[in-house]
């Protein structure tokens, strides 16, 4: 394996980490209680924001160069981090949380599809038919084996709303691939903005319910630390350095990780469909790494 082999190998395992921390998610916001999700968002974004400005102080570390980032970087960055959320949190609450989410979770795909439009990248079959084999177990995982009650027209504004979800966090991490000259670090700032951005989505569509006990304060922080704290700087590099195709497929993994979370913390149950989702979900991301695994690809 040569040297820039190498070093996307391990980009891409270091991005794949943040499907790793994606898969607590559900874990962790379950035990928040009813604090209300941009509120949560809020919360979790100021965590991590915090936790990186204490890492820069005590490494003594110059803030403001890791701020002064071109304003193309600060806009995606943003509008990637800020509106996936957004726009996943206006799906839910203007369609069915099944329909919503499947249609938002389309975003691997579109990651590996969207990645042939990128300078010296190539999409071969297997990186398309490793997140169609993804996606198959993510809908069977979703789902639970019993299919959808169908789409209503009444939801459509939902179904828009989780549309633009899956685009904007796909193309975000498509993109991303051009600011590669911006460091992870800079993931901080963009945090503290989409904070920012949260709160003022909480004051026009929630209202306050603040963690109840140390128990749910420590779930937010737990948030801040992994989810929606350190998976972005991880993720951050690896679509910049790593293999986004592979990436893309592997992202399916967190609705499967999120479940057997969830089963392990009693707050679900195994079954079938789980297992046969979890054989097509490691299937199909290991033949999208066809091309990282045997060196013929």
């Amino acid at each position: 394996m040569s040297t820039s082999q190498s070093r996307q190998l391990r980009a891409t395992l270091i991005g794949g980490t943040a499907v790793l921390m994606w898969g607590l998610l559900a874990l962790f916001t379950t035990l928040t209680g009813e604090v209300p999700p941009f509120l949560l968002a809020a919360l979790a974004f100021s965590v991590a924001t915090g936790l990186v400005v204490i890492k820069w102080l005590v490494r003594g570390e110059d803030i403001v160069a890791h701020l002064k980032q071109p304003v193309g970087a600060w806009a995606l960055s943003v509008t990637g981090l800020f509106g996936y959320h957004f726009f996943y949190f206006m799906a839910l609450r203007n369609a069915p949380p099944v329909e919503a989410g499947l249609i938002a979770y389309m975003w691997p795909l579109l990651i590996v599809l969207f990645s042939a439009l990128l300078p010296g990248e190539r999409l071969r079959w297997w990186h398309l038919a490793g997140a169609l084999t993804g996606l198959v177990g993510a809908v069977l995982l979703v789902t639970d084996g019993n299919g959808l009650d169908g789409f209503k027209s009444e939801y459509l504004l939902g179904y828009l709303m989780a549309v633009t979800c899956a685009l904007t966090w796909s193309t975000y991490s498509v993109l991303n691939r051009r600011f590669g000259h911006v460091p992870t670090d800079a993931v901080g700032g963009f945090c503290g903005a989409t904070a920012i951005l949260a709160v003022f989505a909480h004051m026009a569509f929630e209202q306050t319910v603040w963690p109840a006990n140390t128990g749910e304060w420590l779930a937010v922080f737990g948030l801040g630390l992994l989810p929606v704290g350190a998976a972005f700087f991880t993720w951050d590099y690896g679509t910049k350095h790593g293999n986004i195709q592979v990436l893309g497929a592997l992202a399916y993994a967190a609705p499967l990780i999120s479940t057997l979370a969830l089963i392990a913390f009693g707050q679900g149950e195994p079954s079938w469909t789980i297992a046969i989702a979890c054989l097509l979900i490691v299937g199909g991301a290991v033949l999208a790494s066809k091309d990282m695994l045997f060196k013929d690809g």
